[in-house]
């Protein structure tokens, strides 16, 4: 599978919760940490997931939020994982910062210089990726 995303991540199926229209999907991705992603009733059909099944979350960069401590605030996003950052390039308005999960997955976050200035954000810091549950596209391999 070919996408322009920058976060990519393998895992299983481990729950389809079904509402009236969305469903709240939760993937496996490794080292204990899990994606939860809402989509519609039609695509969970059309992708047939269910628990075991093998899927992909699909996550563009600029849709990952940074935070030094998740413990500080209440958000409204689904997930939060956190890591380490292991490169952090700076540009003229925008950052790139890479962050490794305690499982060897890779987040890329695009955020801009002000806020890796405003965060303290460096390589070796510990920061938390949090992610809208809306903001994940699932796929299958076909």
């Amino acid at each position: 599978m070919q996408s322009s995303c920058r976060n990519r991540f393998s895992g299983t199926v481990s729950a389809v919760h079904r509402g009236a229209v969305n469903s709240e999907v939760v993937l496996e991705i490794g080292g204990d940490d899990q994606l939860i992603a809402i989509i519609t009733n039609n695509s969970v059909d059309d992708l047939a997931l269910q628990p075991g099944k093998q899927a992909y979350a699909l996550i563009k960069a600029p849709w990952v939020i940074l935070t030094r401590d998740d413990q500080q605030f209440k958000t409204s996003a689904r997930n939060s994982l956190r890591g380490k950052v292991v490169s952090c390039q700076e540009g003229a308005i925008n950052a790139e910062v890479i962050v490794e999960l305690p499982g060897g997955q890779l987040v890329t976050a695009i955020i801009t210089d002000d806020s890796i200035e405003a965060l303290g954000i460096a390589v070796g810091e510990t920061v938390c990726a949090l992610i809208k549950a809306s903001h994940i596209i699932l796929a299958v391999a076909r």
